[in-house]
């Protein structure tokens, strides 16, 4: 390795070990080497030894900086991208299965962009009689049939994030009509101009 080599975004990436990109990514969460190289796939006898020795490579070090400096770009984190996902949320089209049980069978047919908008799952097993053939020849089995029960993200809340990001949100203003009238006493009188002048 060349000594003070500063290498490229393209040139690290095909230089680093799968366990080495994992390190530098949970490193620069809370800065514990030790940690960062358990999480990477090194043993825990080694984690230490392993967390000092990447941190003294080189181009460790560059691809810690570059993807902390550059968090975002590096995440594929963006404006563009949060907005879609708080959008997903905001305008979910099946707010009519909000709490309420559904088959299997149809949670399967929801989209991902659908799916994006829920925030927890319940589940349920029902036994039902289901009748097969027709006739003297029809039975009825007992048949397992699987539901499941969605709750959403708040919409108001995705839209009201959405409102905030965008700078929809108007600052709110107080109007009145009329003379207000108020009686201090003398020393709340004093008190609130002494609080006035302290502070500009």
């Amino acid at each position: 390795m060349e000594e003070g080599k500063q290498y490229t975004l393209k040139e690290l990436k095909e230089k680093l070990t799968n366990k080495e990109r994992i390190f530098c990514h949970q490193y620069i969460i809370d800065w514990n080497g030790a940690r960062a190289a358990r999480e990477a796939g090194y043993s825990e006898d080694s984690a230490k030894d392993i967390a000092y020795q990447n941190s003294t490579k080189l181009y460790i070090q560059q691809y810690i900086e570059f993807i902390k400096n550059d968090f975002e770009k590096e995440c594929g984190i963006s404006k563009t991208r949060q907005l879609n996902e708080l959008s997903k949320i905001a305008y979910s089209s099946i707010a009519h299965l909000h709490n309420t049980w559904i088959e299997l069978k149809d949670f399967e047919l929801l989209t991902p962009e659908q799916k994006a908008g829920i925030e927890s799952i319940d589940t349920k097993i029902e036994t039902k009689k289901i009748s097969f053939g027709g006739g003297e020849e029809s039975q009825d089995i007992d048949t397992e049939i699987k539901f499941v029960k969605i709750k959403l993200y708040s919409k108001i809340s995705a839209i009201q994030e959405i409102n905030k990001m965008m700078g929809y949100n108007a600052a709110e203003k107080f109007e009145h009509s009329g003379e207000i009238k108020t009686e201090l006493s003398e020393a709340a009188a004093k008190a609130i101009s002494k609080d006035f002048s302290d502070k500009i």
